[in-house]
């Protein structure tokens, strides 16, 4: 399976951006689909993700700014962010997941948030 993720770039404090992933096979096909995070000099952390039974969940972090959805037209998997803070910056990396298949990870996109 292959991911493309794209939507990064510099933005200043409040400002918005929208990621994407597009995925070489249906995201519907997989258990859940999720988007990811890795500051620098941190762990890899779970910003938003959306079950094969959509069941949505998000980090504590998000408050409310983040929205994850899916396009079935597209494929694609999206994270609209909102009102974003200079902590925001990261590399954020879409994941699909299925119980038989595993993990698969797009390459990454950076998204860096200025004061």
């Amino acid at each position: 399976v292959q991911l493309q993720a794209c939507g990064g770039g510099l933005v200043q404090a409040g400002g918005s951006l929208r990621l994407s992933c597009a995925a070489s096979r249906n995201i519907f096909d997989f258990n859940t689909v999720a988007w990811y995070r890795q500051a620098p000099g941190q762990e890899r952390e779970l910003v938003a993700l959306i079950t094969n039974v959509d069941i949505f969940r998000y980090a504590d972090f998000v408050q409310g700014r983040f929205t994850i959805s899916r396009d079935s037209a597209e494929n694609t998997l999206n994270l609209q962010m909102n009102r974003l803070k200079p902590e925001d910056t990261a590399v954020y990396y879409c994941n699909l997941h299925h119980h038989a298949w595993g993990h698969y990870w797009g390459h990454g996109t950076l998204v860096t948030v200025s004061s």
